[in-house]
């Protein structure tokens, strides 16, 4: 008896020590993640205040001008507008309008400001490192989870996108939310995690189309449960996937027929397979060399693109993970986010943002091979031999691609578009319109500097190419004075801006110039800009 409860005194005092080690654990994993949050915030919030000019320049300012007319014009979500088309009402097809319509709320409260956009995109970004390092413990373990939210904090292209004042960062933290809730409730969390899960996936595929590939991982767990006979539990994840199909199919036939009714009958979005036809997706490759260039140049560089590839060929063993189903989500999320990119390779590889949504499957495979490096002949993570080449792999990361690939995609190659806006700005009154062209031809970045609205130059929309000049200058002039007798006030051009042919447009339309000496006022002209008032017709 007395050996009996010796032991089970024993056994009394052990369990509250096992407790006790389990919270430092559990306390120890928080600390790294509330870590990886501080890295991550450094990576996105750094110069959070940088104008619009950078890389993404001409899309931000769309998105921008956006959120200035629905706190300008109209609150009502389901009009989108830009204001470099015209005096409007300039409504175009666009995704839901989740940053735009924030960024929009916070300019009633506080006033403009132009980074705004970028603070709550920054924001999502932040949503996004934790939901990854949540799914990436459920699918794996807690090590995994640090490594794979510490690659995606750290990663150039994910960096860049979430400082960016682009929809692609809601996108994905909505729908990696989304994700990781329903697999928590996949693997027997309450109830009122489905709806919840379902809400903030929904969100994220109006937020940005793409964002429907990580609808494949929901889909499969679903099958999942069918093989494994729980078909009450497949039954309700169909009927509430079916509910969100039919939201975000009701949302895009809206942006369509908006889109078709309104002049400049402008959808966003182009360059898929079915409008180019497969033959012309095949004979370039699939655009595969695009890919490449932007994989090394702008978004991974070599360091990560080597991690990932350790990472994508020597998975976790499924028994290391609780749940074995789980084990293959960032491979069933790749294969779809592939899918998509087969379907749409045109207008990805030249709207690089839309890549964003392979960064969550990348980061979990990066995070991998960087666990395999720096765990390599140990076995552990924690032993200061690990911890050593885990700090070296994550230098010599953060030196050879976040930082100079950061630095190369936020130059400020737009600045004379600001300027030129600014300029504009010193001139016109409330009412009259512009004509600007940019640095990059097709980039409103001077309309929206200008605080006017106005046109690009030369004027685009729908099927009408805006990033190219015309072939000579009566096609230009003919133009200038059809946007001369829609209402233009003024007309400025940045010295530097050429089009995508890489033609300067002082060069190409010197003729243009020498209308504009003849029948406009010139006020100002300088190294880096030229600003005409127009004479009314």
């Amino acid at each position: 008896m007395t050996g009996d409860t010796e032991t089970a005194d024993v056994q009394g005092l052990a369990l509250p020590r096992r407790r006790a080690a389990a919270r430092i654990r559990i306390d120890f994993n928080t600390l790294i993640l509330l870590a990886i949050l501080l890295v991550a915030a450094i990576a996105r919030f750094h110069n959070i205040t940088q104008p619009l000019v950078d890389s993404f320049s001409w899309r931000e300012t769309s998105t921008a001008m956006m959120a200035d007319n629905f706190q300008q014009r109209s609150w009502n979500i389901f009009f989108p507008e830009v204001s470099w088309t015209g005096p409007g009402p300039s409504y175009q097809g666009r995704e839901f309008q989740i940053v735009s319509y924030l960024t929009a709320l916070l300019y009633q409260l506080f006033g403009w400001h132009d980074w705004f956009g970028r603070m709550i995109a920054a924001a999502f970004g932040m949503v996004t490192v934790f939901s990854l390092h949540r799914l990436t413990a459920l699918c794996w373990d807690e090590a995994h989870a640090h490594a794979a939210a510490l690659a995606y904090a750290l990663m150039p292209g994910p960096a860049m996108i979430d400082s960016s004042f682009l929809p692609d960062p809601s996108m994905l933290a909505l729908v990696t939310l989304g994700v990781w809730l329903f697999a928590k409730y996949w693997v027997g969390g309450k109830a009122w995690l489905l709806p919840l899960a379902t809400l903030s996936f929904t969100l994220g595929a109006l937020a940005k189309p793409p964002g429907l590939a990580a609808g494949a991982v929901i889909f499969y767990l679903m099958v999942c449960w069918i093989v494994a006979g729980k078909t009450r539990h497949a039954a309700r994840v169909f009927a509430a996937g079916l509910l969100s199909l039919a939201i975000i199919a009701a949302y895009f036939s809206w942006a369509i027929y908006l889109g078709r009714s309104y002049p400049p009958y402008h959808v966003a979005g182009s360059g898929y397979i079915w409008d180019s036809g497969f033959s012309t997706f095949f004979k370039n490759s699939f655009y595969l060399k695009s890919v490449w260039n932007t994989s090394i140049w702008w978004f991974y560089g070599y360091p990560f693109m080597a991690l990932i590839a350790v990472g994508f060929w020597m998975p976790p063993k499924p028994a290391e993970t609780s749940e074995r189903a789980l084990s293959a989500i960032p491979y069933v999320w790749l294969a779809a986010a592939a899918v998509v990119y087969i379907a749409a390779a045109r207008e990805i590889t030249s709207n690089p943002w839309n890549y964003h949504i392979f960064n969550v499957p990348l980061a979990m495979f990066c995070g991998r091979g960087a666990l395999v490096l720096a765990t390599l002949g140990t076995g552990t993570a924690l032993t200061p031999a690990v911890m050593l080449r885990s700090a070296f792999i994550a230098a010599l990361a953060l030196a050879l691609s976040t930082v100079p690939l950061l630095k190369t995609m936020k130059a400020p190659i737009a600045m004379n578009g600001k300027l030129l806006g600014e300029e504009l700005a010193r001139f016109v009154q409330p009412g009259e319109l512009v004509v600007a062209i940019a640095p990059e031809a097709g980039d409103p970045v001077a309309i929206y500097y200008s605080r006017v609205r106005g046109w690009v130059f030369p004027p685009g929309g729908g099927d009408v190419e805006w990033s190219k000049f015309a072939e000579d200058d009566a096609i230009a002039i003919a133009q200038l004075e059809g946007l001369r007798t829609q209402g233009a006030d003024y007309f400025g051009t940045a010295k530097n801006a050429a089009d995508k042919r890489d033609r300067l447009f002082v060069e190409h339309h010197d003729g243009v110039v020498d209308y504009l000496d003849k029948t406009a006022t010139k006020l100002v002209d300088s190294d880096k800009l030229l600003v005409y008032r127009i004479t009314r017709p």
